[in-house]
């Protein structure tokens, strides 16, 4: 299968699961790589393609039992032809079934084999279970989050699933493979959410060391304490974000909501930003809030519409870039970042799990015999 992007080369292999991993392999196959996702032979194997969806576009799959002898040497013909294996299984489990590390690094010594968990592979919390919130929640980057006089807010499942997890995933990937293009050795990547949020909150601990972050929410400039760095509501009930932090753009800000002669409080002084804020937010009342989008599409005063995520596409600044894109009829972000000389193919819809287990099996030099055999024995569907 012919795709473009920077990555066209590289061959993964993907063991099936949810959320963080298959997040991070849409991302190396939306670059060009060719995956093939591993499913689940038997019932329920397709269980786990409708709440991945979108993350299981651009791959083809076949349907392997890891539990038979035969499915196992399945998955192994693979790994001898493959350049990455990822898994998100708890620890111990790809051991159990006989493909962990040392099995699949043992047929290729070159193989990256990249293991996704929220914990990580050790430490006391490494074989229980977990989610988005409870590893931000141990990372630290959940605390932060939320009003002065509040509880912590979920940032949905971002920070940890994707951009702590999937993410800092695939980068780990494409640094192992880097450094095996002068080792010729492929090595374990030990991706954890724990550690990808805790390494995302990196900027709130120099702001903290340097004095300009208090523990408490409510007297920082990103917490939404500052009147210059929240959302306010407008006159149909939707939202703008301001975020003007730098002097000159706040007081470009000021300038277009008519406000240039009033007796303001200082911006930096947050003992008076609810007085600034109620400035603010009576001016932005008096407007819907696509006319403010238009008020300051021309300024730096950094006001930008709040948009939902089924709305985005039609914003134009979007459209002119193509942020957004339809794939199988469904709306979706479009592969990033791009690229001058290679860039992305468009993605393809996710398949069925095992569409493709025929035509992968004879990729690996198996003949319509032996694909007839592991069929009849289950190993494969």
């Amino acid at each position: 299968m012919t795709v473009g992007g920077p990555l066209a080369d590289l061959r993964v292999v993907e063991l099936t699961g949810l959320a963080p991993a298959p997040f991070g392999c849409m991302v190396l196959a939306d670059l060009g790589a060719e995956v093939v996702r591993v499913d689940r032979a038997g019932p329920g194997g397709d269980g786990l393609l409708a709440p991945s969806g979108v993350l299981d576009r651009s791959r083809r799959s076949i349907a392997i039992d890891l539990k038979t002898d035969e499915g196992r040497e399945v998955l192994l013909r693979l790994v001898d032809e493959a350049d990455v294996l990822v898994e998100g299984y708890r620890p111990g489990v790809a051991e159990r079934l006989g493909i962990g590390p040392e099995a699949c690094l043992e047929r290729n010594p070159r193989l990256v084999y990249a293991r996704m968990t929220g914990w990580g592979q050790d430490g006391p919390l490494a074989p229980r279970a977990g989610h988005d919130i409870n590893y931000i929640a141990l990372s630290g980057a959940l605390e932060p989050i939320g009003t002065a006089d509040g509880k912590p807010v979920p940032p949905l499942n971002l920070l940890g699933d994707f951009g702590g997890g999937g993410l800092l995933m695939a980068m780990g990937v494409l640094a192992a493979l880097h450094e095996r293009s002068s080792s010729g050795r492929g090595q374990v990547v030990d991706a954890a959410m724990v550690d990808g949020s805790a390494l995302l909150t990196a900027f709130i601990h120099g702001m903290h060391h340097a004095g300009l972050w208090q523990q408490e929410r409510g007297h920082n400039i990103f917490d939404g304490t500052a009147a210059f760095y929240d959302t306010y509501a407008c006159a149909d009930g939707r939202f703008v974000a301001v975020g003007c932090v730098e002097p000159h753009f706040y007081a470009e800000l000021v300038e277009r909501l008519g406000l240039a002669d009033t007796d303001l409080p200082h911006q930096f002084d947050f003992d008076a930003a609810d007085k600034l804020k109620a400035h603010f937010a009576e001016v932005f009342a008096t407007r819907p809030r696509d006319e403010w989008a238009a008020v300051f599409a021309d300024s730096d005063a950094c006001v930008t519409p709040v948009l939902s995520p089924f709305e985005a596409h039609e914003h134009p600044h979007n459209a002119a870039r193509s942020t957004f894109t339809v794939v199988g009829g469904i709306r979706q972000p479009a592969p990033a970042p791009r690229f001058s000389r290679t860039p992305a193919s468009d993605p393809r819809p996710p398949r069925r799990p095992g569409t493709d287990t025929d035509e992968i099996l004879g990729e690996l030099g198996l003949d319509a015999a032996a694909v007839t055999r592991l069929r009849a024995s289950g190993a494969v569907e």
